[in-house]
C-alpha cells in the first residue's frame, strides 16, 4: 500500500516535470509562430499596397501581373 502511494505520488512528479518541460519549450515556440504570422502578413500589405500602386500608375502591367499570378491564359 505504501509503496503504491509513493510509485504514484512519483508519477505525478515526473508528469510535473514533463508538463513543465514542454510548455516551457512550447512558450518561444509560439512567440516565434506570431512572429513569422506577422512578418507574412507586413509582406502581404506591402505587396496588397505595391500592386494598388501598378494598378494605378499602369493599368496594362497590372493586367499581365494578375494573368501570370492567377493563372490565366489570356495572352496567348
Amino acid at each position: 500500500m505504501l509503496r503504491t502511494i509513493f510509485v504514484v505520488g512519483a508519477m505525478a512528479l515526473l508528469g510535473l516535470v514533463a508538463l513543465k518541460l514542454v510548455f516551457g519549450l512550447m512558450g518561444p515556440l509560439v512567440a516565434l509562430l506570431f512572429w513569422i504570422a506577422g512578418l507574412a502578413l507586413k509582406v502581404a500589405v506591402l505587396g496588397f499596397v505595391g500592386y494598388v500602386v501598378i494598378r494605378l500608375v499602369s493599368p496594362n502591367t497590372a493586367q499581365r501581373l494578375k494573368d501570370r499570378w492567377s493563372g490565366s491564359s489570356s495572352s496567348f
